[in-house]
C-alpha cells in the first residue's frame, strides 16, 4: 500500500496546491542551486538566492554574505549576483562605476565571458541531473526484468487464473519461451490468431514443469490511468478489468480500444470490475494528438487508460552503470518528445491546446500523488527535464538568451548594443508572458 496515495487529503484544493509547491520547489531549488555553486565555484559572488518572488517570507544571511530567502509567491525562483540589477541577471552599470576593486572582479558583469556562462548554463545542466538522478534511483528502487520470463505480482481477475508468483514461463499454446524475445514472439502469434479463449502455459513451478491454463494475456486490465484523463475524471484507477462497453461483453483490451474508437467521441458507460465488485462508469472519450511511430501525431479517440499484461516481470536489482544508462536515455526520450511536439504545434499539425501551464501542472501534481508516491517522483524529473529544456530556449530573460549573448561577445569582442539588448529583452519578456497566458488559457478551458 502505497504511504502517499492513502493520505486521507488526497484530492483536495489544498494537496493539490502542496503538490505544486513540492514539486516545483524541488526543480527550482535544484536550478538555482546549479547557477549559485558553479558561479561561487568560478569566484563570482551571490547575492540573493530566492524561492520565489516578492516579498520575503524567512530570510538569513550566510557567513559568505548571500542572503538566503523564501518568497510570497512559489511560481520559480532567482539568484541575484553582485553587481546584477536585477533577477534576470541585467548589469548595473551605475553600481559597477562605484565599486571598489574586490568587489567588482567578483561581480558578474566583469567576470570573464566563459564564467558567466558556465554559470548560466548550470542552472539547466543541474535540472538534467536531478531528473537522471532521479531515473537511475527509480530503475534500481523497481528493478530490471529477469533473463528468464519469470512471474512476479499477479493482479486480481475476474477469471479463472493458474498463474503463481514465481512460475517460469517455458512455453505458451506449444510456442517455446527460453528468453524475452521468444516470449514476445510467442505473445504475438498469440494476438494474430484472435483467439480469445483460455491460454495454455508449460511453467517450471518449484523445479518441476507443469502445464496451466490462464486467461487471455491482453485481458483489458487497466494499468495506467493519464493524469486529467476522461478516464481518470471518471474515477477509473490501475487494476480495474472492464468487463463490457455500452453493455457489450468485452474479452480483450484491443476490443476496449475499438469499442472507444467507434464511439467518436460520444458518451459510452463502461461496465468495471473493481476487487470483486462491479461498477457503473460514465464517460465521454476525447479526439487528441496522439505520438505516432514515425515521429509526427495522429487524431485518435482516447479515454486515457493504458493496458499490458496482468502480470509483473520478476524483477533483479540491475547493476549501477545500467541503471544509470536507463536513467539517461529517459532523460533524451523527455527532451525528443518535448522537442518534437513543440515542432508540431509550431508547424501547426496539432493543437496549442496540448500546452500545460502552472494550473495544468499543479492538476497533474495532485493525480501524480494520487496514484502514488513513485510517480509523483517520476512526475518530478519529467518537469525537471522540461524547465531545465524550456531554459535552454534561446529566448532573453531566460538563460539561453543569456547564453546567446555571451556566444556574440566572445565572437565579436565586444558585448551586445545596450538599447538593441533591452528592446530584444522586452520582446522575449512579451513572448514569454504570452506562451505562460496561452497555456493558463488552455488550463483554465480544461477546468
Amino acid at each position: 500500500m502505497d504511504w502517499l496515495a492513502n493520505i486521507p487529503l488526497i484530492g483536495s484544493p489544498i494537496v493539490t496546491i502542496l503538490a505544486f509547491v513540492v514539486l516545483m520547489g524541488i526543480v527550482v531549488t535544484i536550478h538555482e542551486y546549479g547557477h549559485y555553486i558553479v558561479g561561487r565555484w568560478v569566484g563570482i559572488h551571490a547575492e540573493v538566492f530566492s524561492l520565489g518572488f516578492g516579498p520575503a517570507l524567512w530570510s538569513r544571511v550566510d557567513k559568505r554574505g548571500t542572503k538566503w530567502q523564501v518568497a510570497a509567491v512559489p511560481l520559480g525562483g532567482y539568484v541575484k549576483f553582485l553587481g546584477d540589477r536585477d533577477a534576470a541577471s541585467t548589469a548595473a552599470s551605475e553600481d559597477m562605476d562605484e565599486m571598489n576593486d574586490y568587489d567588482r572582479r567578483r561581480s558578474f558583469p566583469a567576470a570573464a565571458i566563459w564564467r558567466r556562462f558556465v554559470t548560466v548554463l548550470a542552472g539547466p545542466v543541474f535540472n538534467f541531473i536531478l531528473s537522471a538522478v532521479i531515473f537511475t534511483a527509480l530503475a534500481m528502487w523497481q528493478g530490471m526484468a529477469t533473463e528468464r520470463p519469470t512471474i512476479g505480482e499477479v493482479a486480481p481477475l475476474p477469471y479463472e487464473n493458474q498463474m503463481q508468483t514465481g512460475d517460469v514461463i517455458l512455453a505458451i499454446n506449444n510456442e517455446p519461451v527460453s528468453d524475452y524475445q521468444s516470449y514476445y514472439a510467442a505473445v504475438s502469434v498469440l494476438r494474430e490468431t484472435g483467439d480469445l479463449g483460455d491460454v495454455a502455459l508449460l511453467v517450471e513451478r518449484a523445479g518441476e514443469m507443469r502445464e496451466i491454463r490462464v486467461p487471455y494475456l491482453y485481458v483489458p486490465l487497466v494499468s495506467a490511468v493519464t493524469p486529467l484523463s476522461p478516464a481518470y475524471k471518471a474515477g477509473i484507477k490501475v487494476g480495474d478489468v472492464v468487463m463490457a462497453v455500452n453493455g457489450a461483453v468485452i474479452r480483450s483490451f484491443g476490443e476496449l480500444k475499438l469499442a472507444v474508437e467507434a464511439s467518436l467521441d460520444q458518451d459510452i458507460i463502461l461496465d468495471i470490475w473493481r476487487n470483486g465488485e462491479r461498477l457503473e462508469l460514465h464517460l465521454k472519450p476525447e479526439l487528441v494528438d496522439y505520438p505516432n511511430s514515425e515521429g509526427g501525431f495522429d487524431k485518435r479517440v482516447l479515454i486515457g487508460v493504458g493496458g499490458g499484461f496482468y502480470f509483473d516481470a520478476a524483477t533483479q536489482t540491475p547493476p549501477f552503470l545500467t541503471a544509470l544508462e536507463v536513467g539517461t536515455r529517459q532523460v533524451y526520450t523527455v527532451i525528443d518528445s518535448s522537442l518534437n511536439g513543440l515542432k508540431h504545434i509550431i508547424l501547426g499539425n496539432i493543437s496549442v491546446k496540448n500546452l500545460q501551464g502552472p494550473i495544468g501542472i499543479a492538476q497533474i501534481s495532485s493525480a501524480a500523488v494520487q496514484t502514488g508516491t513513485l510517480d509523483f517522483i517520476f512526475l518530478i524529473a519529467v518537469i525537471s527535464t522540461a524547465i531545465g529544456l524550456l531554459n535552454l530556449f534561446p529566448i532573453p530573460v531566460l538563460d539561453g538568451g543569456h547564453l546567446v549573448t555571451y556566444v556574440y561577445e566572445a565572437i565579436m569582442r565586444k558585448p551586445p548594443n545596450p538599447k538593441f539588448l533591452q528592446t530584444v529583452m522586452a520582446i522575449g519578456m512579451v513572448l514569454l508572458l504570452s506562451m505562460m497566458l496561452l497555456a493558463s488559457y488552455n488550463d483554465i478551458m480544461r477546468l
